[in-house]
């Protein structure tokens, strides 16, 4: 599995989606080869997958450090600590100053497992940005 191979399926959907999503898919080379994908309506919350020998990571970026109250910081981090069990098939996690929420798939999964997992981290990610908009600017 490679992130070209995964491009190529999921831009090749269109109206045939499982999850009823349209993706486009844009190729980042670099160190680490990444595949930016926006779902159609939420492009402001791209997901971004690598490949590696032993899985397949998907992260969409939340929010900065900057963007959240100073004096809601410690109540939206329990927050996000309480929600990390519940939430389906994500967790959260820091990078840099920015706030992500990724998943993980086994490298031996399916494309339509690979579907099902950006639609659920795109939900999720819409999912958040809502129930956390208390502790942001």
């Amino acid at each position: 599995m490679n992130i070209h191979k995964i491009a190529d399926y999921l831009n090749t959907l269109a109206d045939d989606s499982d999850t009823g999503m349209v993706f486009d898919c844009q190729p980042i080379s670099g160190e680490v080869d990444v595949l930016q994908i926006s779902v159609f309506g939420r492009e402001e919350l791209p997901i971004f997958v690598s490949v590696t020998d032993d899985q397949i990571l998907c992260i969409t970026y939340l929010w900065g450090e900057e963007e959240v109250k100073s004096n809601k910081i410690n109540e939206m981090h329990v927050s996000m600590l309480e929600m990390n069990i519940p939430m389906p098939l994500s967790s959260f996690s820091k990078i840099g100053d920015k706030y992500v929420i990724f998943g993980a798939l086994a490298i031996s999964s399916t494309f339509d497992d690979i579907e099902h997992e950006l639609a659920v981290l795109s939900n999720n990610a819409l999912e958040i940005i809502d129930d956390m908009s208390d502790y942001l600017i």
